[in-house]
């Protein structure tokens, strides 16, 4: 929740307060829109806070499972267990395949969900958190940049669009071996004529690309619209003052930051869910000959 404290403390308007929430802790700023010599050091903690705590609770329900009657706990990981080996059985219809990928799709998804869950925080907690430590530690709070939604930064969402690919990939050389793969890139869909080869090779680049890229923009696009929406509704209160359009703008923030919470959830679980799908789509159809 903004506050028209925190907000007028910095002497930022409403743009520069939005900015400054959606500007990463960077070791340098981008010289160009694509440079991989830049690292996005909040996404990157984030990330790897929250894969490691869905590491644990996945190593605590293994640790803890009986097979007596089943708690609360187990029975919520059990039914997750079961919902993502039922789609990965249904789409994966290698079993030996199954032993590795189910796992890597129940992995996917509890990430995701937790990463996407961030954005449920109030906007203004963890920058306020960091900008304090910041300040502390002698330096000026007006450069302390910290977002707390892995999901809502591009890189992060491409970077696991590219980690499915490159899977996607190692099982079609496992399966069809690579003489098979190199067939299939230059005989399908258009057939084995040489002069299609190029016609298919370009087709399957562009696929493969397509596919990457809309996994990774799809997830990033919806956090990102909930994540700038939620900055929206916070600037109600931030225009907060002592009189009947202060407080109706008060009350305004606290019912539209209610309902778009709860709706968010559904699209919170909704994009962990169709990232998994799509990762068990692409690695069945990995397995697939053309």
């Amino acid at each position: 929740m903004a506050t028209e404290e925190h907000v007028a403390e910095q002497g930022k308007t409403a743009g520069e307060y939005i900015v400054h929430h959606l500007t990463h802790l960077q070791n340098h700023k981008p010289a160009s829109v694509v440079d991989f010599t830049v690292f996005n050091f909040d996404s990157m903690f984030w990330a790897i806070l929250l894969g490691a705590i869905g590491c644990w609770v996945l190593w605590l329900a293994a640790r803890k499972a009986t097979s007596g009657v089943p708690g609360r706990f187990q029975a919520a990981v059990e039914i997750m267990v079961e919902m993502v080996d039922s789609q990965a059985k249904d789409i994966v219809h290698s079993a030996e395949s199954r032993k590795f990928v189910a796992p890597l799709a129940l992995t996917v998804f509890i990430w995701i969900l937790l990463l996407n869950t961030m954005d449920l925080l109030p906007v203004d907690l963890i920058p306020l958190i960091w900008e304090k430590m910041f300040a502390a530690a002698g330096h000026s709070p007006e450069h302390a940049y910290m977002r707390s939604v892995p999901t809502a930064d591009l890189s992060i969402t491409m970077g696991l669009s590219v980690s499915v690919l490159l899977i996607s990939l190692w099982y079609s050389v496992k399966i069809k071996g690579l003489g098979g793969w190199i067939h299939e890139l230059f005989t399908a869909p258009f057939g084995a004529h040489p002069l299609l080869w190029p016609f298919n090779f370009a087709m399957q680049l562009i696929e493969l690309v397509a596919k990457t890229i809309s996994h990774g923009m799809r997830l990033f696009g919806n956090m990102y619209a909930g994540e700038l929406i939620f900055l929206l509704i916070a600037m109600m209160g931030g225009a907060f003052t002592l009189s009947a359009t202060g407080f109706a703008l008060a009350a305004g923030q606290i019912v539209a930051g209610l309902i778009w919470a709860i709706f968010h959830i559904l699209i919170i679980v909704l994009q962990a869910f169709v990232f998994m799908m799509l990762t068990l789509v692409y690695i069945g159809q990995a397995h697939d000959s053309h």
